[in-house]
């Protein structure tokens, strides 16, 4: 059971999850996408391969219906784009001509950069839709000059559109205006909102509220990974957006549920997964999602029974340096202070109070000024995480990384 859930919950929640149960079956018949290695830790393939989440996604898909903006807050590689998108391919179901228009504005910059990635996106799923709907994109946006192309692993089509800096306010109004044109309803998540309070352009929040709330036909999902930021942006009342959404926060799966999804694709090859050895896996990666996918689908690549402690650690061992290079790479872009900080930090698992004078003279770190500064670069980076118990190295293979230098 994890942590903070009421008793009363898991059976109710575990008895939805078996209920949808047929639902999956049904949906890998349909699909005819059958995965070598069940166990995706990175994107979305569809329901048959997402674990759980059904209230959630029902909590989801009815505020968006209802008109509903959301709000949804939590730590990265928890599954928030999984649970969006899960959402966005039960609305296409069920809505049959939804638009729902995903895109991820983590490694934007400032309003152009966000402009950019709006259209962008705006323009992947008209291409979707065929030439006549990208014809009438086009007649619109005049000034748009799209770049077509080819992914080249999946061989699907691609198209990115350039917005130049000076445009971005008067193309982000066109955007909005060509959406409220639409006779479809309009489902759009922009994920790691957060971000736009970083651009250098003042007054992008107001922008933006003032023309969401204009747009009956268009309903939204803002999601997070940083709490302290999403909150104000969305809870604070000098804020545009303050009580213009719902608040959705999403916790790990649950370890019952998680390990029931996980035996019957292992028993699907004629296999099996002890369950104490997923609690030691749950338990080990504190119940990330990512984490555990990606040991996941390591063990059931190499692995037909697993039910020994050893199958565990060869599987950590075997990702831990298959990502070496990177992690010395990211490491050598930090000084010295940052990296002492995340050494002692991964030797600890958790640590209550990085500044206090007994975990500075343990591991010989500098002043406790020198070590705040360090540990708020580390956040900022998403480096290092503040739980509720204390600071962590967030990427747990990560931490083991730094704990076997």
């Amino acid at each position: 059971m994890h942590r903070g859930t009421p008793v009363t919950e898991i059976p109710s929640r575990k008895s939805r999850y078996n209920n949808n149960a047929k639902y999956r079956t049904d949906m890998a018949k349909k699909t005819n996408i059958q995965l070598k290695n069940p166990f995706v830790y990175q994107g979305y393939v569809n329901p048959t391969y997402f674990c759980d989440r059904v209230v959630e996604t029902e909590e989801l898909i009815g505020n968006l219906q209802n008109g509903r903006n959301t709000v949804l807050i939590s730590p990265r590689r928890i599954g928030k784009t999984g649970l969006i998108k899960n959402s966005f391919y039960k609305l296409k179901e069920m809505e049959k001509d939804a638009i729902c228009i995903y895109v991820d504005i983590f490694s934007t910059k400032n309003q152009q950069e966000f402009v950019q990635y709006l259209g962008t996106a705006i323009t992947q799923d008209v291409l979707s839709r065929g030439q006549k709907a990208m014809k009438r994109l086009l007649q619109f946006f005049g000034s748009w000059r799209p770049v077509f192309g080819q992914d080249p692993y999946t061989g699907s089509p691609t198209v990115s559109i350039s917005i130049e800096p000076s445009q971005s306010a008067v193309t982000l109004k066109s955007i909005f205006d060509y959406l409220s044109l639409s006779n479809h309803q309009v489902y759009i998540a922009i994920d790691e909102f957060q971000q736009v309070t970083k651009y250098p352009e003042t007054g992008i929040e107001a922008l933006l509220r003032s023309y969401v709330q204009f747009v009956p036909n268009a309903h939204f999902v803002f999601s997070g990974s940083k709490r302290h930021l999403m909150t104000q942006i969305f809870n604070s009342e000098e804020r545009p957006f303050y009580q213009s959404t719902v608040l959705m926060g999403l916790e790990p799966l649950h370890e019952e549920i998680y390990y029931d999804f996980t035996r019957r694709f292992f028993e699907a090859k004629k296999g099996s997964f002890s369950q104490e050895m997923f609690h030691q896996v749950y338990q080990r990666f504190g119940g990330v999602t990512r984490s555990i996918q990606l040991m996941l689908n390591r063990l059931y690549e190499t692995e037909k029974h697993v039910g020994s402690e050893a199958q565990i650690n060869e599987a950590i061992l075997h990702i831990v340096n298959q990502s070496s290079m990177q992690y010395e790479e990211l490491i050598n872009l930090l000084t010295d202070n940052q990296q002492s900080l995340m050494k002692a930090i991964a030797k600890d698992g958790c640590v209550a109070s990085p500044q206090s004078d007994e975990f500075i003279k343990r591991y010989n770190l500098p002043s406790t000024s020198s070590v705040k500064t360090a540990l708020d670069v580390l956040i900022d980076k998403d480096l290092v995480y503040r739980t509720s118990t204390g600071y962590i190295i967030y990427d747990h293979f990560l931490s083991i990384w730094l704990t076997r230098q």
